[in-house]
């Protein structure tokens, strides 16, 4: 096979391998600790940087453990004008926030912070579901062809 035809070839599976993921676009706010008892986990520590989903995305439970990526997009009010920092977060349903509209989400003020000035107390976001076990699928798959072209 050619090296034209094989870069094709790789071009074209990367592309077949690629994940089409549609952020999620809604707001969020913070709370504080305590995070334990969760619903989700009860006693146990899951950490800080974890998230209370509205009652849509907690699903009765079923979005328990479910790992988001969330971004901040910008500000809800003129409290704050740039409350984004720049950076995403990753962090684990816990929690159902009971109080949280249909697009919103609830994460704990150390993930909040990550991505936003907790001043803003609330902002835009996008936020996509991570398939932590397809990613690693995606890159060994990837890894093998390069090397097998090599």
């Amino acid at each position: 096979m050619g090296l034209i035809a094989r870069t094709f070839f790789l071009i074209a599976m990367v592309a077949c391998f690629a994940s089409v993921a549609h952020a999620i676009v809604g707001q969020a706010t913070f709370y504080t600790p305590p995070y334990v008892p969760s619903s989700c986990f009860g006693f146990e520590d899951r950490g800080a940087m974890i998230l209370a989903a509205n009652s849509g995305l907690f699903a009765n439970r079923a979005a328990c453990g479910t790992r988001y990526r969330v971004t901040c997009t910008g500000r809800t009010n003129d409290g704050v004008l740039n409350p984004c920092t720049g950076r995403s977060v990753d962090v684990t349903v816990v929690d159902l926030c009971p109080g949280c509209a249909a697009n919103q989400i609830d994460l704990s003020q150390e993930a909040f912070a990550v991505i936003a000035n907790t001043d803003a107390g609330r902002i835009n976001v996008e936020y996509n579901r991570m398939g932590i076990n397809e990613v690693r699928m995606q890159y060994a798959k990837i890894n093998s062809l390069m090397i097998s072209l090599l």
